[in-house]
């Protein structure tokens, strides 16, 4: 496989998971995306760096966001390694870090690193603005700019 090839179908493979499992809950799908040795070099506070954690991270979003979806704006792959810069949305019907459903309709960006080898994510680096996620949900006080 070319260079470029192997970009574009690592690129397929976390698209499919931004779209099909975080976006459409398809968790039978994760399963197939999700090497066993997956590592997550920056998991969320109270999950495990595995493939049991990003799962349940997954599935805390999914209670907490039953609509959770993704606009990927735009991916970058050289070779195996995706980079991806995408928005979350979504409407907070379910508790979420010990906070109480809101209603509200949050959005928040991120920035993922993933590697794929053999089909399969490997590995997960990631910086999510989740400050921005906890000032929506009403758990952070708002910014000046935000309070007018």
């Amino acid at each position: 496989m070319t260079k470029i090839s192997a970009s574009e179908a690592a690129k397929a493979v976390v698209r499919r998971n931004t779209e099909e499992v975080q976006g459409g809950g398809n968790f039978k799908v994760f399963d197939e995306l999700f090497a066993d040795d997956f590592i997550d070099h920056t998991p969320q506070p109270g999950r495990t760096p595995d493939k049991a954690g990003a799962l349940e991270l997954y599935n805390v979003l999914r209670a907490a966001f039953p609509d959770f979806h993704a606009d990927i704006h735009w991916q970058l792959a050289d070779g195996d390694r995706v980079t991806t810069y995408k928005t979350y949305h979504g409407t907070h019907k379910g508790e979420f870090f010990g906070i109480a459903p809101t209603g509200r309709k949050i959005q928040f960006e991120t920035v993922d690193v993933m590697s794929v080898r053999d089909g399969k994510i490997t590995e997960h680096w990631g910086v999510a603005n989740l400050f921005s996620l906890m000032q929506q949900l009403g758990a952070w006080p708002p910014t000046a700019a935000t309070r007018s």
